[in-house]
């Protein structure tokens, strides 16, 4: 007989292999089927986790979620006497030094999805919410208005995710001025 922690970690391989289809081909893409073919087990497997597909779909939704405002949340705590401008500065290096291409797979899928699904709608939201919330009073902190500070968190953000979208620099010196006057832009210096 399965323990129960047999049973959480059978289901978060259920969800790690859900997110990589998901990364791979969108939401169409996560199946029953496909998924229990790679996870080497039988489709049978899947209920003992989950409903259906859609109970599968919405704890993905709820883990990507959760996962994404939990890492906003930790991503701008400050370090030791660190300045909210460092903390933007660490953010941009974070988000734009260090690539992480299945979160940015991720990401873009859960966006796409959002797009033609209501619940992924509300998952996008809220995590755009979340970090809109945690980076505006950072804003403030470099002396910005409450309006002025959300119009530069959702242009930080904007940034952020719409690099990810332009082609790859190949000239890394082009690219680091680049990012350099665009990150004085963004902070007001």
């Amino acid at each position: 007989m399965r323990t129960l922690r047999e049973a959480k970690t059978q289901r978060a391989a259920w969800l790690e292999t859900g997110f990589a289809m998901l990364a791979e081909g969108g939401a169409e893409n996560v199946r029953i089927e496909p998924l229990a073919r790679r996870l080497s087990v039988t489709k049978g497997g899947f209920y003992w986790h989950f409903k259906d597909r859609a109970d599968l779909l919405t704890a993905m939704l709820d883990r990507w979620r959760d996962g994404r405002v939990d890492v906003i949340a930790r991503h701008v705590a400050p370090g030791e006497g660190e300045t909210a401008e460092a903390v933007l500065r660490r953010l941009l290096a974070r988000y734009l030094e260090q690539p992480n291409p299945r979160g940015t797979a991720l990401e873009m899928a859960v966006r796409d999805w959002a797009r033609h699904d209501a619940i992924a709608a509300e998952a996008v939201a809220a995590v755009d919410r979340a970090r809109l919330a945690h980076v505006a009073p950072l804003f403030e902190a470099l002396g910005f208005g409450p309006d002025e500070a959300a119009a530069r968190a959702r242009l930080f953000y904007a940034y952020v995710f719409g690099q990810n979208l332009l082609a790859p620099t190949t000239d890394a010196d082009d690219a680091r001025r680049q990012g350099d006057r665009i990150a004085a832009i963004l902070l007001g210096r």
